[in-house]
């Protein structure tokens, strides 16, 4: 990731074991300098699109897409949010395959994870019961959402399929199986915020002066700081 090229760097006392004096030093990127959005950009809609990472894409693919360079794959990290990408980045569906299948096991994949609930309307299209509301595998709709129910009523699936049930029926759950589940959550992933080409210039000047250091009295230049020796006796 070229996000590494912006870090600034440390002088730091060197751990080497064939050092030649306990002054030596050597010169390390200070992995601890942390960017983020500037308030303007945080609090701004209008300069952020909404793009779905479709399967396989990586942040320099789409970097490469939005900005042109595949090295500016970090602002579509830092733009989107992402602290960790092996956690909030989604796998693609090979990958996700794999992964449930490490998490489940071959036999595991179809097991229930839980039970949701479809969606529900009466006979005037009323809508008597949200889906997706995780319940337990003997929920029932009672009380005055059934009663408010004629002789047959309409549940629907995700899939818009319509489904028609009787009154005596009334046990509007799906079971959600390992595999599904882990599918939505990584589908859940997939919309991202990106920033407008229009201001990545903008982006990039603010980015840099965030990581570049204050004048103190460890200050070489902006991108490089020493640290105390600890280990020179006084």
């Amino acid at each position: 990731m070229a996000y590494l090229k912006e870090l600034p760097a440390v002088v730091y006392p060197s751990p080497l074991s064939h050092k030649n004096s306990s002054q030596d030093s050597i010169v390390v990127t200070n992995l601890f300098r942390k960017a983020k959005l500037k308030q303007w950009l945080s609090d701004s809609v209008t300069v952020f699109n909404k793009v779905y990472i479709s399967d396989g894409a990586r942040p320099d693919t789409i970097a490469e897409t939005l900005y042109g360079s595949p090295d500016l794959d970090y602002v579509v990290v830092i733009c989107a949010r992402i602290t960790n990408i092996t956690d909030q980045w989604p796998l693609s569906s090979k990958d996700l395959y794999n992964y449930s299948v490490d998490k489940y096991g071959i036999q595991g994949l179809n097991e229930i994870h839980h039970y949701e609930t479809i969606e529900v309307k009466d006979e005037k299209e009323r809508l008597i019961l949200p889906k997706g509301k995780v319940v337990d595998a003997n929920y029932k709709l009672d009380g005055p959402r059934k009663r408010s129910l004629s002789a047959t009523w309409k549940g629907y699936y995700d899939t818009g399929e319509l489904v028609t049930y009787k009154t005596e029926e009334i046990s509007p759950i799906i079971g959600i199986s390992n595999y599904q589940f882990e599918i939505v959550k990584n589908e859940d992933k997939r919309a991202i915020d990106v920033l407008d080409r229009r201001y990545v210039s903008i982006f990039l000047q603010d980015l840099r002066r965030s990581l570049s250091y204050d004048r103190s009295s460890n200050y070489i230049n902006q991108n490089l700081i020493k640290t105390t020796n600890n280990s020179i006796n006084p």
